[in-house]
């Protein structure tokens, strides 16, 4: 039987209504699961930079500290104990992020308002090129068969963007403050980006964003 010529008008014209509002939709829904994503890579970045920060105002100089797993550290060991901790909560189980997007961890000297200096030591992810297995520099106390585990990170070969020398540190009388601030690529894990150039916008085109997290404390004096 066939329908009347009204009823299949008004067919026609919810199929185009829902052909039109589909796209917005579609917009919505994976900006929702997209940003729940995002902010959970978020969440572990701020997580790194903060136990990073404690770490560096424990350590200081390294002078009469005792650092990750008990291990005395030197002024030359600092930072990579710091970049240990920063590594560590990183890679914890239930922690998103993958490491090679990890643009740079950068571990300064911070003014009172919280500002950089021009006091920093920059670190970047460190793989053979070959194996690309991580090649940074051995974590303190860790065990891969004879040999410590090598860090995911290595300082930045640009002596211009290593200028902070952990032995110039203090935590006495007028505390230095220690800041850790992470720069993260974050990939789109939804069609999201895709999307939105299909519906000609430019935002977020690429499929990717960039974060970034810092945490300051102030260096811890010894103890008495």
């Amino acid at each position: 039987m066939r329908l009347p010529r009204r009823f299949r008008s008004r067919r026609g014209q919810s199929l185009v209504e829902f052909a039109m509002i589909l796209p917005v939709i579609m917009f919505l829904l994976l900006g929702m699961i997209e940003m729940g994503f995002a902010i959970n890579h978020n969440t572990s970045i701020v997580t790194a930079t903060r136990q990073g920060a404690r770490v560096g105002s424990e350590l200081v100089d390294g002078n009469d500290r005792t650092g990750i797993v008990g291990i005395t550290p030197t002024s030359k060991t600092v930072d990579t104990q710091i970049i240990a901790a920063v590594q560590g909560t990183l890679i914890s189980p239930g922690s998103p992020i993958t490491i090679a997007q990890v643009k740079t961890i950068e571990i300064f000297l911070a003014t009172d308002t919280g500002a950089k200096t021009s006091s920093v030591n920059t670190w970047v992810p460190a793989y053979d090129k070959d194996t690309k297995a991580p090649n940074g520099p051995p974590i303190p106390g860790s065990n891969c068969g004879s040999n410590p585990c090598p860090l995911s990170f290595g300082p930045d070969p640009d002596p211009a963007k290593n200028t902070w020398d952990a032995s110039t540190r203090s935590g006495v009388t007028t505390a230095q403050s220690i800041g850790v601030r992470i720069t993260y690529t974050y990939k789109f894990l939804t069609p999201l980006g895709s999307l939105i150039t299909a519906l000609g916008g430019s935002l977020f085109s690429s499929g990717q964003i960039t974060m970034s997290d810092q945490t300051i404390m102030a260096m811890e004096p010894p103890t008495p």
